[in-house]
């Protein structure tokens, strides 16, 4: 498959999943035609050599693994994690209210999103509903409004004339409610969109529970630049590095191999990943202790494995933009279509250290694959990922590493295509080191 091909099935993959439940959903569907099985946390696991399996915790967070035909404390296991979240928007438990005759849905900021970004965007409504079905039992479905409902049109510059200035700036109570319809009088805003959402899930709005609602842009992913060479979408970070790490796995060879493989892709890293299903929770130290209990492996020998472990921490990464000179170190300077970066942090908010770095190098040139270095700017505050968490709570040792990318937590950014499958590639040599 050429690079341009990846990243188009990269794309599709992004469109159909505009929110972290529809992206372990389209996960799952891809699991199967490779035979995997799932495995449910509250049963016994019988876990086979050579097995192919996977756990979902809370619909948003998925754990792929393949039981390995080695002794795990020799080899340990070989772990690539990623987050399926993104920051944007997420409706309110009291979704609507009305003001001056327009229907306006409620939000709450998830995460750290451009704001800006989403004024005069064609935006709709994907995530999960609550409800009790005919029998009165609680169930949970996906919904994905496929067509524009929403909008959060920009004040006209005769209005706001420092904007070109200054930047636009947003009030998150005031400014940031999603105008959906003009509501008639007699109407009552809360009636009307769980008619909606009636329609939509094939439920009685009386059913109807609770929800999570994430708001995403319904534009889809595309090439772009004189000869496809980048792509746009939302979601890149960190759709985009699932994706790479998912395709690394299920591939032939590499699912072939004798080592402990396993993806971790958590919900919840954009607010901080404490909770059950988040990188901070127990979701991975569970799963990992119950492939080692089927591989007979005592507490003592669980210790060994985890001391013969690696972690790929798989997050996008700050490209470099000539318009903004200023933003970056100027040593460190990482280049779009230039290879995976690797991420540094002297204050450890990513978890390379200098064998971790070493290490992937060594992966990258085996797989002819370029790589870069990042640091950030010494007088800016620098993110964080699900490696220093996960390297913590397990004792492994991990690398930060990424894409590079533009407009990182814009609902519209960009990356270089050969990137990804650059990515793929020296993922796919972690796995069968």
């Amino acid at each position: 498959m050429s690079a341009q091909q990846q990243v188009q099935n990269l794309l599709n993959f992004i469109d159909s999943s505009p929110s972290p439940w529809h992206a372990v959903k389209n996960i799952e569907a891809q699991l199967a035609v490779f035979q995997f099985i799932k495995l449910d946390e509250k049963e016994k696991w019988v876990l086979e050599p050579g097995g192919r399996y996977y756990v979902i915790r809370d619909h948003s967070s998925i754990i792929i693994f393949v039981q390995g035909q080695k002794p795990l404390v020799e080899t340990g296991f070989k772990i690539i994690g990623a987050h399926t979240d993104s920051p944007g928007l997420r409706i309110k438990p009291n979704a609507a209210s009305i003001m001056d005759g327009l229907l306006r849905l409620n939000v709450e900021v998830y995460g750290g999103p451009i704001l800006a970004t989403f004024t005069d965007r064609d935006l709709s409504l994907a995530g999960r509903i609550s409800y009790k079905d005919e029998q009165n039992h609680l169930v949970s479905s996906l919904v994905k409004f496929e067509r524009p409902l929403l909008r959060l049109p920009n004040l006209a510059i005769h209005m706001n004339r420092a904007v070109n200035e200054e930047g636009l700036k947003l009030h998150k109570q005031n400014e940031l409610p999603l105008i959906l319809s003009v509501l008639a009088d007699e109407c009552l805003p809360q009636a009307y969109f769980l008619q909606l959402v009636q329609e939509q899930l094939g439920c009685d709005a009386e059913r109807i529970l609770s929800w999570d609602l994430a708001v995403y842009d319904t534009q889809k992913g595309v090439l772009w630049g004189g000869n496809d060479e980048f792509y746009a979408d939302s979601q890149l970070d960190n759709l985009a590095s699932c994706h790479a790490a998912l395709q690394a796995l299920l591939d032939d060879a590499v699912l072939e191999n004798d080592n402990t493989l396993v993806c971790a892709f958590f919900d919840h890293e954009e607010i901080g990943s404490e909770s059950n299903k988040g990188a901070g929770g127990s979701f991975l130290t569970d799963v990992l202790e119950r492939i080692a209990s089927a591989s007979e492996c005592d507490r003592e020998d669980f210790a060994r494995a985890l001391a013969q472990s690696f972690l790929i921490s798989a997050d996008m990464a700050h490209a470099y933009q000539p318009s903004f000179p200023s933003a970056y170190d100027p040593e460190h300077k990482v280049l779009v279509n230039k290879g995976p970066v690797i991420k540094v942090n002297a204050s450890h908010r990513y978890s390379t250290e200098g064998v971790s770095q070493a290490m992937f190098i060594d992966w990258c040139e085996q797989a002819s694959v370029p790589y870069q270095r990042y640091s950030h700017r010494s007088d800016l505050s620098c993110g964080s990922t699900i490696g220093p968490i996960t390297s913590a709570r397990l004792g492994i040792r991990a690398i930060d590493v990424g894409c590079p990318m533009w407009a990182m937590h814009s609902i519209r950014e960009s990356a270089g295509v050969l990137d990804h499958d650059y990515m793929i590639r020296v993922m796919k040599k972690s796995f069968v080191k």
